[in-house]
Protein backbone atom coordinates (compact mmCIF):
# COMPACT_ATOMS: atom_id res chain seq x y z
CA UNK A 1 0.00 0.00 0.00
CA UNK A 2 1.33 3.46 -1.02
CA UNK A 3 1.67 5.47 2.42
CA UNK A 4 2.28 9.14 0.38
CA UNK A 5 -0.23 11.84 0.72
CA UNK A 6 -2.56 12.03 -1.07
CA UNK A 7 -0.91 14.71 -3.98
CA UNK A 8 -4.76 15.88 -3.93
CA UNK A 9 -4.85 17.13 -0.30
CA UNK A 10 -4.12 20.55 0.28
CA UNK A 11 -1.49 20.93 3.25
CA UNK A 12 -2.79 22.54 6.91
CA UNK A 13 -4.03 25.86 6.81
CA UNK A 14 -5.91 28.44 9.17
CA UNK A 15 -9.28 27.70 9.83
CA UNK A 16 -11.04 30.96 9.22
CA UNK A 17 -15.10 31.01 10.20
CA UNK A 18 -17.79 31.25 7.87
CA UNK A 19 -19.66 33.60 9.83
CA UNK A 20 -18.26 37.03 11.64
CA UNK A 21 -17.07 36.44 14.93
CA UNK A 22 -18.93 38.03 17.58
CA UNK A 23 -16.76 40.97 19.33
CA UNK A 24 -15.60 39.29 22.65
CA UNK A 25 -15.63 35.69 20.77
CA UNK A 26 -13.16 37.18 18.15
CA UNK A 27 -10.61 39.11 21.01
CA UNK A 28 -10.25 35.19 22.43
CA UNK A 29 -9.48 33.80 19.03
CA UNK A 30 -7.06 36.21 18.35
CA UNK A 31 -5.11 35.36 21.42
CA UNK A 32 -4.66 32.29 20.44
CA UNK A 33 -4.13 32.85 16.78
CA UNK A 34 -3.92 36.86 15.09
CA UNK A 35 -5.22 35.17 12.04
CA UNK A 36 -8.37 34.07 13.76
CA UNK A 37 -10.07 37.98 12.58
CA UNK A 38 -9.66 37.13 9.23
CA UNK A 39 -13.70 36.44 7.83
CA UNK A 40 -13.66 34.47 4.73
CA UNK A 41 -14.34 37.19 2.53
CA UNK A 42 -10.85 38.64 2.51
CA UNK A 43 -10.07 35.49 0.29
CA UNK A 44 -12.01 36.56 -2.73
CA UNK A 45 -12.08 40.28 -2.51
CA UNK A 46 -9.76 43.19 -3.02
CA UNK A 47 -10.61 45.26 0.58
CA UNK A 48 -12.49 44.81 2.93
CA UNK A 49 -13.59 47.50 5.47
CA UNK A 50 -15.75 47.98 8.58
CA UNK A 51 -16.13 49.29 11.99
CA UNK A 52 -15.38 47.51 15.08
CA UNK A 53 -14.48 50.31 18.23
CA UNK A 54 -12.17 51.89 14.57
CA UNK A 55 -12.40 51.90 11.16
CA UNK A 56 -10.24 49.50 9.22
CA UNK A 57 -9.47 48.44 5.53
CA UNK A 58 -8.06 45.07 5.21
CA UNK A 59 -5.97 45.78 2.25
CA UNK A 60 -5.57 41.90 -0.41
CA UNK A 61 -5.32 44.76 -3.49
CA UNK A 62 -1.72 44.86 -5.12
CA UNK A 63 -2.35 48.30 -6.69
CA UNK A 64 -3.41 49.65 -3.09
CA UNK A 65 -0.03 47.53 -0.86
CA UNK A 66 2.04 49.42 -3.34
CA UNK A 67 0.70 52.66 -2.45
CA UNK A 68 0.86 52.01 1.15
CA UNK A 69 4.30 50.07 1.39
CA UNK A 70 6.32 52.28 -1.78
CA UNK A 71 4.21 55.42 -2.94
CA UNK A 72 2.79 56.73 0.09
CA UNK A 73 4.66 54.55 2.88
CA UNK A 74 5.20 57.68 5.63
CA UNK A 75 1.83 58.31 5.43
CA UNK A 76 0.95 54.72 6.70
CA UNK A 77 3.35 54.32 9.72
CA UNK A 78 3.07 51.57 11.70
CA UNK A 79 0.67 51.20 14.18
CA UNK A 80 0.86 52.14 17.72
CA UNK A 81 -0.62 48.87 19.05
CA UNK A 82 1.72 46.63 17.05
CA UNK A 83 4.67 48.73 17.77
CA UNK A 84 3.75 48.74 21.61
CA UNK A 85 4.22 44.96 21.51
CA UNK A 86 7.50 44.92 19.55
CA UNK A 87 9.45 48.14 21.57
CA UNK A 88 10.22 46.53 25.08
CA UNK A 89 11.96 43.84 22.71
CA UNK A 90 14.13 45.79 19.85
CA UNK A 91 13.61 49.05 21.15
CA UNK A 92 13.78 52.12 18.17
CA UNK A 93 15.93 50.02 15.92
CA UNK A 94 15.55 49.76 11.90
CA UNK A 95 12.08 47.40 12.56
CA UNK A 96 10.01 50.01 13.83
CA UNK A 97 11.70 53.40 13.84
CA UNK A 98 9.77 55.95 11.60
CA UNK A 99 10.48 58.92 9.32
CA UNK A 100 14.06 60.53 9.72
CA UNK A 101 15.23 57.89 12.43
CA UNK A 102 14.53 55.30 10.26
CA UNK A 103 16.05 56.70 7.38
CA UNK A 104 19.51 57.35 8.56
CA UNK A 105 19.55 53.87 10.31
CA UNK A 106 18.85 52.19 7.01
CA UNK A 107 21.40 54.11 5.25
CA UNK A 108 24.40 53.09 7.57
CA UNK A 109 23.22 49.59 7.46
CA UNK A 110 21.93 48.67 4.15
CA UNK A 111 25.67 48.37 3.24
CA UNK A 112 26.38 45.40 5.62
CA UNK A 113 23.73 42.64 3.92
CA UNK A 114 26.32 43.80 0.44
CA UNK A 115 26.32 40.68 -1.36
CA UNK A 116 29.93 40.45 -0.94
CA UNK A 117 29.13 40.18 3.25
CA UNK A 118 26.45 37.57 2.43
CA UNK A 119 28.84 35.19 0.29
CA UNK A 120 31.45 35.89 3.28
CA UNK A 121 28.93 34.56 5.69
CA UNK A 122 28.14 31.88 3.70
CA UNK A 123 30.43 29.05 5.30
CA UNK A 124 28.63 29.89 8.56
CA UNK A 125 25.54 28.60 6.90
CA UNK A 126 26.98 25.91 5.23
CA UNK A 127 28.93 24.70 9.00
CA UNK A 128 25.23 24.81 10.59
CA UNK A 129 23.35 22.83 8.31
CA UNK A 130 26.41 20.05 8.84
CA UNK A 131 25.95 20.49 12.54
CA UNK A 132 21.98 19.87 12.13
CA UNK A 133 22.34 17.10 9.56
CA UNK A 134 24.08 15.26 12.64
CA UNK A 135 22.30 16.12 15.31
CA UNK A 136 18.83 14.79 12.88
CA UNK A 137 20.94 11.38 12.02
CA UNK A 138 21.93 10.35 15.73
CA UNK A 139 18.24 9.80 16.21
CA UNK A 140 15.90 7.40 15.55
CA UNK A 141 12.14 7.46 15.29
CA UNK A 142 9.44 10.62 14.39
CA UNK A 143 11.62 14.16 14.92
CA UNK A 144 10.26 17.44 15.89
CA UNK A 145 11.88 19.26 13.14
CA UNK A 146 10.77 22.77 14.30
CA UNK A 147 13.19 22.37 17.34
CA UNK A 148 15.84 21.44 14.83
CA UNK A 149 15.54 24.48 12.51
CA UNK A 150 15.12 26.90 15.32
CA UNK A 151 18.73 26.17 16.64
CA UNK A 152 20.79 25.35 12.97
CA UNK A 153 18.71 29.19 12.71
CA UNK A 154 20.35 30.49 15.63
CA UNK A 155 23.49 28.90 15.13
CA UNK A 156 23.46 30.90 12.04
CA UNK A 157 22.14 33.97 13.21
CA UNK A 158 24.33 34.02 16.33
CA UNK A 159 28.02 33.08 14.23
CA UNK A 160 27.20 35.47 11.94
CA UNK A 161 26.06 38.37 14.01
CA UNK A 162 28.73 38.05 17.28
CA UNK A 163 32.33 36.98 17.50
CA UNK A 164 32.67 33.78 19.41
CA UNK A 165 34.05 35.43 22.68
CA UNK A 166 31.45 37.53 22.39
CA UNK A 167 28.22 35.39 21.68
CA UNK A 168 24.82 35.09 23.20
CA UNK A 169 24.21 31.67 24.84
CA UNK A 170 21.19 30.09 22.77
CA UNK A 171 19.68 29.45 26.03
CA UNK A 172 19.41 32.73 26.99
CA UNK A 173 18.17 33.98 24.07
CA UNK A 174 15.51 30.78 23.22
CA UNK A 175 14.38 31.59 26.97
CA UNK A 176 13.80 35.00 26.75
CA UNK A 177 12.38 34.95 23.19
CA UNK A 178 9.30 32.29 23.82
CA UNK A 179 8.61 34.10 27.04
CA UNK A 180 7.92 37.34 25.51
CA UNK A 181 6.15 36.02 22.40
CA UNK A 182 3.73 34.39 24.85
CA UNK A 183 3.30 37.32 26.75
CA UNK A 184 3.81 41.09 25.21
CA UNK A 185 2.63 39.65 21.54
CA UNK A 186 -1.05 38.52 22.03
CA UNK A 187 -3.62 40.76 21.48
CA UNK A 188 -4.41 42.79 24.30
CA UNK A 189 -7.97 43.62 24.53
CA UNK A 190 -7.00 47.09 26.46
CA UNK A 191 -4.62 48.25 22.85
CA UNK A 192 -8.07 47.18 20.62
CA UNK A 193 -10.55 49.40 23.03
CA UNK A 194 -7.72 52.17 22.52
CA UNK A 195 -7.26 52.45 26.00
CA UNK A 196 -4.05 55.11 26.75
CA UNK A 197 -1.02 53.61 26.67
CA UNK A 198 0.07 54.60 30.17
CA UNK A 199 -2.58 52.14 31.59
CA UNK A 200 -0.18 48.76 32.25
CA UNK A 201 -0.73 45.91 30.03
CA UNK A 202 -0.12 43.16 32.98
CA UNK A 203 1.45 40.75 30.24
CA UNK A 204 3.39 43.33 28.21
CA UNK A 205 4.95 44.43 31.98
CA UNK A 206 6.06 40.75 32.23
CA UNK A 207 7.08 40.53 29.06
CA UNK A 208 9.76 43.66 29.58
CA UNK A 209 11.16 41.30 32.55
CA UNK A 210 11.84 38.78 30.34
CA UNK A 211 13.48 39.98 27.82
CA UNK A 212 15.59 41.98 30.39
CA UNK A 213 18.18 39.40 30.82
CA UNK A 214 18.95 38.92 26.76
CA UNK A 215 19.48 42.57 26.86
CA UNK A 216 21.50 42.58 29.19
CA UNK A 217 23.95 40.03 27.30
CA UNK A 218 23.24 42.00 24.66
CA UNK A 219 24.99 45.42 26.01
CA UNK A 220 27.82 43.00 27.27
CA UNK A 221 28.75 42.08 23.54
CA UNK A 222 28.63 45.46 22.49
CA UNK A 223 30.62 46.48 25.39
CA UNK A 224 33.46 43.73 24.44
CA UNK A 225 33.66 44.94 21.39
CA UNK A 226 33.65 48.52 20.96
CA UNK A 227 37.08 49.82 20.42
CA UNK A 228 38.36 46.44 19.57
CA UNK A 229 39.32 45.57 15.58
CA UNK A 230 37.28 43.76 13.40
CA UNK A 231 37.48 40.34 13.18
CA UNK A 232 37.50 38.49 9.93
CA UNK A 233 35.51 38.29 8.49
CA UNK A 234 33.73 40.76 10.72
CA UNK A 235 30.43 39.69 12.08
CA UNK A 236 27.59 41.63 12.24
CA UNK A 237 28.29 43.61 15.44
CA UNK A 238 31.78 44.63 14.14
CA UNK A 239 29.75 45.70 10.84
CA UNK A 240 27.47 48.08 12.71
CA UNK A 241 29.72 49.35 15.00
CA UNK A 242 31.47 50.39 11.70
CA UNK A 243 28.76 51.51 10.01
CA UNK A 244 27.67 55.28 9.27
CA UNK A 245 25.27 57.15 7.61
CA UNK A 246 27.05 58.23 4.25
CA UNK A 247 24.79 61.38 3.94
CA UNK A 248 25.60 63.04 7.79
CA UNK A 249 28.13 60.48 9.46
CA UNK A 250 26.38 59.89 12.01
CA UNK A 251 27.33 56.01 14.04
CA UNK A 252 25.50 54.28 16.03
CA UNK A 253 25.75 54.38 19.84
CA UNK A 254 25.21 51.88 22.12
CA UNK A 255 21.75 52.16 22.58
CA UNK A 256 21.30 52.00 19.33
CA UNK A 257 23.62 48.98 18.38
CA UNK A 258 22.10 47.13 20.80
CA UNK A 259 18.04 47.68 19.17
CA UNK A 260 19.30 46.64 15.98
CA UNK A 261 20.99 43.22 17.38
CA UNK A 262 18.78 42.41 19.11
CA UNK A 263 15.98 42.94 16.06
CA UNK A 264 18.42 41.50 13.64
CA UNK A 265 18.57 38.58 15.97
CA UNK A 266 15.33 37.73 17.30
CA UNK A 267 13.62 38.14 13.20
CA UNK A 268 16.53 36.75 11.41
CA UNK A 269 16.42 33.31 13.21
CA UNK A 270 12.65 33.02 13.87
CA UNK A 271 11.47 33.86 10.63
CA UNK A 272 14.35 31.41 8.48
CA UNK A 273 13.25 28.50 11.12
CA UNK A 274 9.98 29.05 10.06
CA UNK A 275 10.68 28.94 6.25
CA UNK A 276 12.35 26.02 7.01
CA UNK A 277 10.41 23.90 8.97
CA UNK A 278 7.08 25.19 6.76
CA UNK A 279 9.31 23.51 3.82
CA UNK A 280 10.23 20.19 5.40
CA UNK A 281 6.50 20.07 5.91
CA UNK A 282 5.73 20.79 2.54
CA UNK A 283 8.12 18.40 0.93
CA UNK A 284 6.90 15.37 3.24
CA UNK A 285 3.15 16.31 2.65
CA UNK A 286 4.06 15.88 -1.25
CA UNK A 287 6.58 13.13 -1.86
CA UNK A 288 6.68 13.73 -5.59
CA UNK A 289 7.95 17.36 -5.06
CA UNK A 290 10.61 16.39 -2.35
CA UNK A 291 11.81 13.64 -4.71
CA UNK A 292 12.31 15.80 -7.45
CA UNK A 293 13.98 18.67 -5.18
CA UNK A 294 16.46 15.56 -4.11
CA UNK A 295 17.13 14.53 -7.46
CA UNK A 296 18.12 18.23 -8.29
CA UNK A 297 19.90 18.37 -5.26
CA UNK A 298 21.86 15.67 -5.33
CA UNK A 299 22.84 16.11 -9.27
CA UNK A 300 24.46 19.60 -7.81
CA UNK A 301 26.04 18.34 -4.42
CA UNK A 302 26.92 14.50 -4.44
CA UNK A 303 26.59 13.95 -0.71
CA UNK A 304 28.64 17.25 0.51
CA UNK A 305 26.99 20.45 1.76
CA UNK A 306 25.66 22.91 -0.27
CA UNK A 307 27.37 26.61 -0.71
CA UNK A 308 27.19 29.94 -1.92
CA UNK A 309 28.56 28.80 -5.74
CA UNK A 310 25.36 26.37 -6.17
CA UNK A 311 22.76 28.31 -5.57
CA UNK A 312 21.95 29.52 -9.06
CA UNK A 313 22.39 25.70 -9.71
CA UNK A 314 19.30 24.91 -7.65
CA UNK A 315 16.03 26.74 -9.16
CA UNK A 316 13.54 24.26 -8.37
CA UNK A 317 14.79 24.28 -4.69
CA UNK A 318 14.52 27.91 -4.60
CA UNK A 319 10.48 27.36 -6.14
CA UNK A 320 9.98 25.26 -2.88
CA UNK A 321 11.13 27.63 -0.62
CA UNK A 322 9.30 30.66 -2.57
CA UNK A 323 6.13 28.44 -2.57
CA UNK A 324 6.40 28.15 1.21
CA UNK A 325 6.56 31.51 2.23
CA UNK A 326 3.43 32.24 -0.06
CA UNK A 327 1.31 29.55 1.97
CA UNK A 328 2.64 30.51 5.56
CA UNK A 329 4.17 33.69 5.33
CA UNK A 330 6.75 34.10 8.56
CA UNK A 331 5.03 37.60 9.10
CA UNK A 332 1.83 37.27 8.08
CA UNK A 333 -0.09 39.81 9.28
CA UNK A 334 1.38 44.06 9.31
CA UNK A 335 -0.93 46.80 10.59
CA UNK A 336 -0.42 50.43 9.27
CA UNK A 337 -2.17 53.59 10.45
CA UNK A 338 -3.79 55.88 8.13
CA UNK A 339 -2.08 59.30 9.09
CA UNK A 340 -4.03 61.57 6.70
CA UNK A 341 -6.41 61.10 4.43
CA UNK A 342 -6.33 58.82 1.44
CA UNK A 343 -8.51 56.94 -1.23
CA UNK A 344 -7.42 53.09 -2.15
CA UNK A 345 -9.79 52.04 -5.07
CA UNK A 346 -13.08 52.83 -4.52
CA UNK A 347 -12.59 53.37 -0.66
CA UNK A 348 -12.30 56.19 1.21
CA UNK A 349 -9.55 56.18 4.24
CA UNK A 350 -9.79 58.54 6.86
CA UNK A 351 -6.51 59.81 9.03
CA UNK A 352 -6.57 57.31 12.10
CA UNK A 353 -8.13 54.01 9.84
CA UNK A 354 -6.40 51.10 10.68
CA UNK A 355 -5.05 49.29 7.75
CA UNK A 356 -4.51 45.88 8.18
CA UNK A 357 -2.36 43.56 5.79
CA UNK A 358 -2.87 39.94 6.06
CA UNK A 359 -0.59 39.00 3.79
CA UNK A 360 -1.53 35.24 4.47
CA UNK A 361 -4.97 36.15 2.93
CA UNK A 362 -3.32 37.95 0.30
CA UNK A 363 -1.52 34.66 -0.77
CA UNK A 364 -4.42 33.17 -0.79
CA UNK A 365 -6.68 35.51 -2.52
CA UNK A 366 -9.01 34.28 -5.19
CA UNK A 367 -8.46 37.22 -7.50
CA UNK A 368 -4.92 36.67 -7.59
CA UNK A 369 -4.18 32.88 -7.13
CA UNK A 370 -5.62 29.63 -9.24
CA UNK A 371 -6.14 27.19 -6.41
CA UNK A 372 -4.34 29.40 -3.82
CA UNK A 373 -4.89 26.65 -0.69
CA UNK A 374 -2.81 24.06 -2.98
CA UNK A 375 1.15 23.21 -3.12
CA UNK A 376 2.45 23.79 -5.97
CA UNK A 377 6.20 25.31 -6.86
CA UNK A 378 5.66 25.77 -10.56
CA UNK A 379 4.03 29.25 -9.39
CA UNK A 380 7.19 30.51 -9.24
CA UNK A 381 9.10 28.68 -12.35
CA UNK A 382 9.15 32.03 -13.86
CA UNK A 383 9.44 34.57 -10.61
CA UNK A 384 9.16 38.06 -12.82
CA UNK A 385 5.38 36.51 -13.81
CA UNK A 386 4.47 37.18 -10.38
CA UNK A 387 3.21 40.68 -9.66
CA UNK A 388 5.43 42.44 -7.19
CA UNK A 389 2.68 43.49 -4.50
CA UNK A 390 0.78 40.19 -4.56
CA UNK A 391 3.42 37.93 -2.97
CA UNK A 392 5.11 39.81 0.27
CA UNK A 393 6.36 37.61 2.77
CA UNK A 394 9.39 39.83 2.61
CA UNK A 395 7.39 43.07 2.69
CA UNK A 396 8.46 45.90 -0.05
CA UNK A 397 8.84 49.24 -0.56
CA UNK A 398 11.59 51.06 1.50
CA UNK A 399 11.11 49.06 4.70
CA UNK A 400 11.19 45.94 2.32
CA UNK A 401 12.80 43.43 4.82
CA UNK A 402 17.43 44.20 4.81
CA UNK A 403 17.93 40.71 5.18
CA UNK A 404 15.51 38.65 2.84
CA UNK A 405 18.38 37.71 0.42
CA UNK A 406 20.41 36.31 3.54
CA UNK A 407 17.15 34.34 4.82
CA UNK A 408 16.75 33.06 1.16
CA UNK A 409 20.27 31.75 0.57
CA UNK A 410 20.46 30.48 4.35
CA UNK A 411 16.79 27.95 3.81
CA UNK A 412 17.86 27.26 0.22
CA UNK A 413 21.54 25.92 1.83
CA UNK A 414 19.93 23.66 4.72
CA UNK A 415 17.70 22.40 2.98
CA UNK A 416 19.36 21.24 -0.05
CA UNK A 417 21.88 20.04 2.43
CA UNK A 418 19.01 17.63 4.12
CA UNK A 419 17.66 16.67 0.92
CA UNK A 420 20.85 15.03 0.21
CA UNK A 421 21.19 12.90 3.11
CA UNK A 422 17.39 12.12 4.30
CA UNK A 423 13.99 11.39 3.23
CA UNK A 424 11.15 12.70 5.18
CA UNK A 425 7.66 11.48 5.39
CA UNK A 426 4.66 12.59 7.48
CA UNK A 427 4.07 11.29 11.11
CA UNK A 428 0.32 10.14 10.94
CA UNK A 429 -1.90 12.17 13.47
CA UNK A 430 1.20 15.30 13.75
CA UNK A 431 -0.07 17.62 11.36
CA UNK A 432 1.14 20.95 12.51
CA UNK A 433 -1.40 23.78 13.56
CA UNK A 434 -0.52 27.33 11.97
CA UNK A 435 -0.68 29.91 14.57
CA UNK A 436 -0.38 33.10 14.39
CA UNK A 437 1.46 35.04 17.27
CA UNK A 438 4.01 37.22 16.33
CA UNK A 439 5.13 35.13 13.73
CA UNK A 440 3.02 32.16 11.96
CA UNK A 441 4.06 28.89 13.81
CA UNK A 442 3.71 25.82 13.29
CA UNK A 443 1.93 24.95 16.65
CA UNK A 444 2.27 21.33 17.73
CA UNK A 445 5.57 21.37 16.42
CA UNK A 446 6.99 19.65 12.28
CA UNK A 447 7.15 16.17 13.22
CA UNK A 448 8.46 13.67 10.69
CA UNK A 449 9.63 10.27 10.10
CA UNK A 450 13.57 10.72 9.12
CA UNK A 451 15.15 8.05 6.88
CA UNK A 452 19.03 8.01 6.37
CA UNK A 453 20.02 8.29 2.91
CA UNK A 454 22.87 5.48 1.96
CA UNK A 455 25.57 7.51 0.15
CA UNK A 456 25.24 5.85 -3.05
CA UNK A 457 21.53 6.50 -2.72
Amino acid sequence: MDARPDPRRTPVAVPIPERPRRFLEAVRAMQHNALALLPRIAFTQPIVSGHVVRRFHMVMDPPSLRRILKDAHEDYPKSEEASAMLRPAVGNGLFLAEGAHWRWQRRAASPIFAPRNLTALTPVMTEAAEAGCRRIAAHSGPQNLYDEMLRVAFEVIAAVSMSEDTAIPREVAHRAIERYVDTAARASILDILKVPGFVPRPRREYAKLAIGELKRATDAAIKARMGRPPADPPPLLDLLIGASDPETGRTMNALELRDNLLSFLVAGHETTALALSWALYLMAFDQDVQERARAEAQAVLGTRAAGDADMPKLPYLRQIVLETMRLYPPVALLARTAAKPDRLQDREVRAGDVMLLPFYALHRNECIWDDPDTFDPGRFADEKAIDRYAYLPFGAGPRVCIGMDFAVQETMIVLATMLTRFRFTPVPGREPEPVMILTLRPHGGVWLNVEPLSPDA
